[in-house]
């Protein structure tokens, strides 16, 4: 049985979110300095970012008792290990796992944001590829508003062949009456995330679960990539939107009578790995600023950090879902 009651709530989280972008968006430079340096984004995405998948060693050791492991060093060190590859096998080939990534977080963040909103749960296999295409507006949009920030940032993950700027040069110019493919793919973007959201709902369902959420959350990505850079305005929905979402449900997980002990058990077992994560990006970022100026550094071990870190999450995730269906 689906929680109609976490629904309603991410429901209302999705029209509050819009309502601060657009009001930080258009008057908070009124009021005080309104930017965020990358050293500030990288602050938000250590502390409240990636807490939601600082469970993953809980969802591990779920995983290790399905093909019947006791030691969890096993999964220790086979997800530390994965962690490592993406790093190595991005500075041996990191267009192409550039590209790779932004694939796999697309498909991520489509699914994740959509999900909780289905209150069957029955989805179509079908609708993997509007997960991806839906979420790609993560992506198309900071292409579309600030193409040239875009790139640069790009060009600071070690990309050092022009095939792929190449790509989005092409992708970017006007194809047929002032419309580039980027263009068109946001509106297939928009058009998924329509059919993926007209599924049809469970009979039985509150009539009370308010609005859905697309709309509020596909107007707050547009805005958000308008209005700010593209470290920003990914930080603030990575950080403010797609993250507590995850927390939220793994909280009610964790206790699903009382809010509250379910938050302070949250917070004291996804400390651990955060603090471990932090540590290590941190000191990434003190090697690598011998060699590169420290923006550079930062955006470096942003992505690439994320990325070595996303691999493995989802991998662990579909695992999982894959031993549940059993």
């Amino acid at each position: 049985m689906h929680d109609f009651e976490l629904i309603k709530y991410n429901r209302s989280i999705s029209i509050i979110f819009l309502i601060l972008t657009i009001f930080f968006g258009f008057f908070g430079q009124y009021f005080f300095y309104f930017k965020f340096s990358n050293l500030v984004c990288l602050i938000l995405i250590l502390t409240i970012g990636i807490t939601h998948g600082s469970l993953d060693n809980i969802k591990g050791k779920k995983l290790l008792k399905k093909f019947k492991l006791k030691k969890e060093s096993i999964f220790y060190f086979s997800y530390i290990t994965f962690s490592f590859l993406i790093i190595i096998l991005w500075l041996i080939f990191p267009s192409l796992m550039l590209f790779i990534f932004l694939v796999v977080a697309s498909y991520h963040f489509g699914k994740e944001d959509t999900l909780f909103n289905f209150v069957d749960q029955k989805i179509n296999k079908n609708f993997q590829i509007l997960f991806l295409l839906k979420g790609s507006i993560i992506v198309l949009a900071p292409l579309i508003f600030h193409y040239e920030q875009t790139v640069d940032i790009f060009s600071n993950l070690f990309l050092k062949d022009s095939i792929f700027f190449n790509i989005l040069e092409f992708m970017k110019s006007d194809i047929y009456e002032g419309y580039g493919l980027l263009n068109l793919l946001l509106v297939i973007s928009i058009f998924a995330g329509i059919g993926l959201h007209g599924h049809k709902k469970s009979v039985g369902a509150p009539d009370n679960l308010g609005g859905d959420n697309f709309i509020p959350d596909t107007l707050s990505i547009i805005f958000l990539n308008i209005a700010f850079n593209p470290v920003m305005a990914f930080t603030i929905y990575f950080c403010f939107l797609h993250s507590p979402r995850h927390s939220l449900s793994l909280i009610k997980e964790l206790d699903k009578k009382n809010f509250t002990k379910g938050f302070k058990k949250f917070l004291k077992k996804a400390l651990p790995l955060t603090l471990i994560t932090a540590i290590l990006f941190l000191a990434s970022i003190y090697f690598l600023n011998n060699y590169y100026v420290l923006d550079s550094a930062i955006l470096k071990v942003i992505f690439i950090g994320l990325a070595s870190l996303t691999f493995p999450h989802i991998l662990l995730e579909y695992l999982i879902e894959k031993n549940e269906r059993k």
